[in-house]
């Protein structure tokens, strides 16, 4: 692998926003949640990879739902101020910090004028949205302004995560793995959901992230492509519209991901500081070693497809 890599997986949330995530961790993940507050306002922190040569550069987003209510709900005053927090962020670090901008998705057109304002006006380079709000996915009627803004711009919209109930509950007693395997479902559904639902059909100019997380739905998809709804079959209209990142590193995670989607849609991520806060350059090429990826490849997955996808 050569000298470059970006992380596309990064979280940041000012001190300013109260980080609501941590009163609704569960009593046995109460302190490791305490810990990873701290690091996610440390905008120095946010930095220390990249002085130190172990990072070109971070793909940064501002979470919204680690600040939301119980309902999941952020004032969109509190939205825009978080946009413009980013840019600012973006204009401190020019060339090091890329900046997504956070847009509740399941706003309808009121999301779509924010997204459109953070792109044209902020600059910042895709979207954040929840995967789900509730009992609705991505593909949801009021999600579909926010992403037809994203495709006529042609900028991603990387589709997070989020701890979907009652799953999160019943597999919390399970710790980590637990909740990250509940939040991994639903990223998973979110992701066929698109797929099935036909928003890739409508908008052909779409582009998702998901998360290593979605392997598992990645897989389910690609195993049944010839069940799917759609003509020229689940799979292959995957391979031009999803991208997913290399989070929990782990080389079976990266082949499988490579064999699904191609080597060009792979992208390194980390989910830092939230499951890997540590200097991710050593163990990524060691896994993408192990996972038989060409020089080529690991390059394409270290930097190359982020900087592609992001018109860098």
């Amino acid at each position: 692998m050569n000298t470059q890599l970006v992380d596309f997986h990064c979280h940041h949330v000012p001190a300013r926003f109260e980080l609501t995530a941590v009163r609704a961790a569960p009593p046995n993940q109460r302190a490791r949640w305490e810990a990873i507050a701290r690091k996610l306002s440390d905008e120095d922190l946010l930095l220390k990879d990249i002085r130190d040569g172990q990072l070109s550069g971070r793909v940064v987003n501002i979470p919204a739902a680690l600040i939301a209510d119980a309902d999941g709900h952020v004032p969109h005053e509190t939205i825009m101020a978080i946009n413009d927090h980013m840019a600012g962020l973006v204009a401190r670090h020019s060339g090091r910090i890329h900046g997504l901008a956070s847009v509740d998705a399941y706003d309808g057109d009121k999301s779509a004028r924010e997204a459109e304002r953070a792109i044209r006006d902020l600059g910042l380079r895709g979207l954040l949205v929840d995967c789900a709000r509730g009992e609705v996915l991505i593909d949801a009627p009021n999600a579909r302004p926010t992403l037809e803004v994203a495709a006529k711009l042609g900028v991603p919209v990387f589709v997070h995560p989020v701890a979907p109930q009652p799953l999160t509950r019943q597999m919390a007693p399970y710790g980590v793995i637990g909740t990250l395997f509940a939040r991994g479902t639903v990223n998973s559904a979110a992701m066929i959901a698109l797929v099935e639902g036909g928003a890739f059909t409508e908008l052909p100019g779409l582009r998702v992230v998901v998360t290593a997380h979605a392997i598992g739905g990645l897989a389910m998809v690609s195993g049944l492509s010839n069940q799917s709804r759609l003509p020229s079959g689940a799979i292959d209209v995957m391979r031009k519209h999803v991208f997913i990142d290399t989070q929990l590193i782990h080389p079976v995670l990266i082949r499988t991901a490579v064999d699904l989607l191609g080597a060009d849609h792979v992208m390194a991520g980390s989910d830092w500081p939230i499951v890997d806060d540590g200097p991710i350059r050593d163990p990524l090429t060691v896994a993408m070693q192990r996972a038989g990826l060409s020089e080529a490849e690991q390059n394409a997955v270290a930097a190359g497809n982020c900087l592609r996808l992001l018109g860098g």
